[in-house]
């Protein structure tokens, strides 16, 4: 049987481009925090300039809810988590398996609340 040299390239490239896109695919599932969270804990995803991440992460600190932020920004464990979660926007909040984006307070409160913590958002 007579390969040619261009077919040979041809599924080298594809069996090369799949791995690629397999592999991206489990390191946004490792840097998932989810991962991470269980049923409770709380992961914010923010920025040092939104105003928003300000508000909610004020509010936590207020409610003594503790939790766990990371910086979209920072080029590492944040943005990794960002992007796994289908980031589009701060703040990004994992509230045990459950993922809030943006300043949902309504949502907030609610899986907040289902987990015994009583908070007040504006």
């Amino acid at each position: 049987m007579n390969v040619s040299p261009l077919k040979i390239l041809a599924i080298t490239g594809v069996v090369l481009v799949a791995g690629l896109v397999w592999n991206r695919k489990r390191q946004i599932e490792l840097d998932d925090p989810r991962r991470h969270t269980g049923d409770s804990a709380i992961v914010m995803l923010g920025a040092s300039w939104c105003g928003y991440c300000h508000k909610l992460k004020a509010g936590l600190e207020a409610a003594q809810i503790p939790y766990t932020e990371y910086d979209v920004e920072d080029g590492a464990a944040g943005y990794n988590a960002y992007v796994a979660l289908g980031g589009r926007g701060v703040p990004v909040t994992v509230i045990g398996q459950d993922v809030v984006h943006g300043y949902n307070t309504a949502r907030l409160t609610q899986l907040l609340s289902e987990r015994g913590h009583t908070i007040r958002l504006k």
